[in-house]
């Protein structure tokens, strides 16, 4: 069985290239869908795909199509959410620089499966080089008539628009997007209405991220009894694993879902630099919760990953060694989330900007007594307190930093300083 979907042509000479692209296969699933299938039953072989958004919410992809009235009046959006800003994650550029012409094939079956005329990839500004590959596949896509009017003479027609953001980590949420791609300022709206009826310019959209999209047209071709053929039962296909952090083989890894993080990190990543013990795991962005070293026996899949307190996320593992100051660790993540909230909540705008000034005062040596229950008293009122999850984002770390590893908070503070000897020779890759 292949063991890859998304990157296996991903190193072939030139695959950003549209003609090379055909050469592999490319187009021929929008070309079958438009031929031989109607919108609906595309929706229905995406649902019996079981593939879900992997994005980090994890929902599935052809349920959400679903959701998208048919008589509304209004027209439809499809925005292909390009704004990879979770710290850890780093898959999505690459499939936007790589192949940039599968995410577009992709894009355009979505957008016949909806209704959809106009889409959108909201990207974020500091991909330059996404950019300039992205701009020149899309021209070439209006060139073949993957694009446009009356695409491959079957009567649907899509425009596609490359928009480029601020670079605000709030911009990934999705109606924070809609918002930005509105021209205005990055700010999550308040859910109901959902943008499956509500959504961009007040019509209906779909949102999905770059990966998701890229699946498409494999399931169109291959068929969704294939792509159950790889992962688990409720987590299908493959996944996009970043790699990261003291990690001998850093990347990304096309593997399919349910495989253990230890074998991940061990055989894949080639284990932890200098031969050093494994410390702790971020296993799937910055603000999932950390798993400690005896937990990685758990399955990469939706599912198991929350059974063990974390959730799978963007799957950016982050690897940190036994040389990691988990409060110096810890105070980075906080003052990560406090720079880029919003400030249109106030438990998200006060709260994690107050918890990120008690972590680093904790890391230089002046925390105080009940400094610790007062970061978790902060977490707990702003949890399922904020109009979008940045809140929520915000806690998971701190949470489970201080749960899991909460005996080197307490030294931090009674020792009046930091007791890890940090190496400095040691280099983070990633």
């Amino acid at each position: 069985m292949e063991d890859k979907i998304l990157l296996k042509y991903i190193d072939v000479p030139d695959i950003q290239k549209i003609k090379v692209y055909q050469k592999h296969d490319g187009y021929q699933g929008l070309a079958k869908a438009l031929k031989k299938h109607k919108p609906d039953e595309i929706i229905e072989l995406v649902k019996a795909s079981g593939l879900r958004g992997r994005g980090g919410a994890g929902f599935p992809a052809g349920l959400k199509w679903s959701f998208v009235p048919k008589d509304s009046g209004k027209d439809v959006y499809l925005c292909c959410n390009a704004d990879e800003g979770e710290p850890g994650t780093f898959k999505d550029r690459l499939l936007m620089e790589k192949n940039p012409h599968q995410l577009i094939e992709g894009i355009a079956i979505t957008a016949y499966a909806v209704n959809c005329h106009q889409a959108y990839i909201y990207i974020r500004g500091e991909f330059s080089q996404a950019m300039k590959v992205l701009e020149q596949a899309i021209a070439e896509a209006y060139e073949h008539n993957y694009l446009g009017k009356n695409i491959l003479k079957q009567g649907f027609h899509l425009e596609l628009s490359l928009h480029p953001g601020a670079g605000s980590y709030i911009a990934g949420e999705e109606t924070g997007l809609l918002e930005s791609l509105e021209g205005k300022r990055a700010e999550p709206r308040l859910k109901p209405p959902f943008p499956a009826s509500v959504g961009l310019f007040k019509g209906p959209t779909v949102i999905n991220n770059v990966e998701t999209l890229s699946n498409v047209p494999h399931i169109i071709m291959r068929g969704p009894e294939w792509f159950k053929g790889f992962g688990t039962e409720k987590s299908t296909g493959t996944k996009l694993f970043c790699l990261s952090g003291h990690i001998n083989k850093p990347g990304v890894y096309e593997l399919p879902m349910g495989i253990p993080l230890k074998e991940l990190i061990f055989n894949y990543g080639g284990g932890i630099i200098g031969g050093r013990k494994l410390k702790a795991v971020i296993p799937g962005g910055s603000s999932t919760p950390v798993l400690t070293a005896d937990q990685v026996d758990v399955a990469m899949d939706f599912e198991s990953i929350q059974a063990a307190g974390s959730m799978l996320g963007s799957a950016g593992v982050i690897v940190m060694d036994e040389t990691t100051c988990m409060v110096d660790a810890l105070a980075n993540l906080t003052r990560f989330y406090s720079h880029e909230s919003c400030g249109q909540c106030t438990p998200c705008r006060e709260g994690v900007s107050w918890m990120a000034k008690i972590v680093r005062r904790i890391e230089d040596g002046k925390g105080l007594e009940g400094d610790l229950e007062l970061l978790l008293d902060i977490c707990d009122n702003i949890s399922f307190k904020t109009l979008c999850p940045m809140g929520d984002a915000a806690i998971g770390p701190v949470v489970s930093f201080i749960t899991k590893f909460r005996s080197e908070f307490e030294d931090h503070i009674r020792q009046g300083r930091c007791p890890i000897e940090k190496d400095k020779s040691i280099k983070v890759r990633g």
